[in-house]
């Protein structure tokens, strides 16, 4: 029986027959129980009969979705890399169910460029709205897949380019002491990178290099799970605590003694210019997301805030920073407020009112 939490997101998907073809052992099999019933459910445990069934399909009788189970010897990889390569089949929607954590598969899966890859156990409805949307989206537009080229989603228009690389030339010149500056403080307090890389996932899903300089210390990001008591969008529902979407912690103490400062003046904010240079970035738009929070955006409404394009700098944070509760709801709304409504002079506005919220950051 489909949970009570998902039929609003199932009823507003047109209910033709959907092809599913799932592949996996026991570990798993009962994830397919709960799918709705006007999804026709193929079964398959073995990556050789779930290629024979494939390869005796025409291109009007291919499955919608495969849902593959991560096996031991890593063969679904392969098998995965025989389906891009094939032209009738690169373009399925392929999502993948790992029974234990491997960040090797997981960075395989992304580099296949997977349409999704989820690590058991979570909760099921939020595959199917994942699917769901899937699905819904690659029949608006059949010539994308999400994390397939997922750069022609969103086209920067020409003027909005030609602005922020005028903008950020010209801001990189202006700052280029301070950035020299800060550069050399940061190799003197600790030891590590002056710039931070991490995967960030910006518009259209697109993974790039975000940029920022080095404000904690090395190896912070493996002492995030252990501080997620400090994350200010933990949030709890009855008894059962919900793991929050997006992370920001108060009083990080990750944080080195120039990051403390840089941070409250968001220069290390600064190297996001280069990233706007290379068209990963626009100077206005949603922040582009870890993958970890990424990720977990599975449901329509999370995926539009991906429509937009992705910035240094937006609707949520001149709205939101220096609240002290902000919930991801919030967020999420103006998010997905600035991906149906921006504009050049919206972004004019925006870019007016940041320095503003720079100057009164908090902690």
């Amino acid at each position: 029986m489909i949970s009570q939490t998902i039929k609003p997101a199932v009823q507003r998907i047109d209910h033709l027959q959907r092809s599913l073809v799932y592949m996996g052992t026991n570990k798993s099999s009962h994830i397919i129980n709960d799918f709705p019933d006007f999804f026709y459910i193929h079964k398959y445990r073995y990556l050789n009969d779930l290629h024979e069934y494939i390869s005796n399909q025409s291109i009007l009788t291919l499955p919608d979705v495969i849902l593959i189970e991560t096996d031991s010897k890593g063969e679904c990889f392969t098998f995965i890399e025989k389906l891009k390569k094939n032209p009738l089949w690169k373009d399925l929607i392929i999502v993948l169910l790992a029974t234990n954590r491997n960040k090797a598969w997981k960075l395989k899966a992304l580099q296949l460029k997977v349409h999704d890859y989820y690590i058991l156990p979570f909760p099921i409805e939020h595959l199917i709205e994942r699917v769901n949307f899937l699905i819904k989206f690659k029949l608006v537009k059949p010539q994308i897949s999400i994390l397939k080229d997922a750069d022609i989603i969103y086209k920067f228009p020409i003027g909005k380019k030609l602005f922020d690389i005028a903008v950020s030339c010209l801001v990189i010149l202006l700052v280029s002491p301070i950035l020299i500056l800060t550069a050399l403080i940061i190799k003197l307090d600790s030891k590590g990178p002056v710039i931070y890389k991490s995967k960030r996932v910006g518009t259209g899903y697109n993974i790039f290099n975000f940029y920022k300089f080095r404000s904690m210390y090395v190896d912070a990001d493996k002492k995030l799970d252990d501080l997620s008591e400090r994350n200010k969008y933990v949030s709890s529902t009855g008894k059962t605590e919900r793991k929050a979407v997006f992370v920001k912690l108060g009083s990080d103490p990750r944080t080195t003694r120039i990051g403390k400062f840089i941070r409250k003046t968001s220069i290390d904010e600064l190297p996001q210019l280069f990233n706007v240079l290379r068209g990963e970035m626009s100077l206005v738009g949603n922040r582009p997301l870890p993958l970890y929070e990424a990720e977990m955006l599975t449901s329509n409404d999370w995926s539009m805030r991906f429509m937009g394009p992705a910035g240094v700098t937006g609707l949520w944070q001149i709205k939101s920073r220096g609240a002290k509760d902000v919930s991801e709801r919030e967020r999420k709304k103006f998010d997905n407020f600035y991906a149906l409504k921006h504009s050049f002079w919206f972004d004019v506005q925006i870019l007016f009112q940041t320095l503003p919220v720079i100057l009164h950051k908090e902690e």
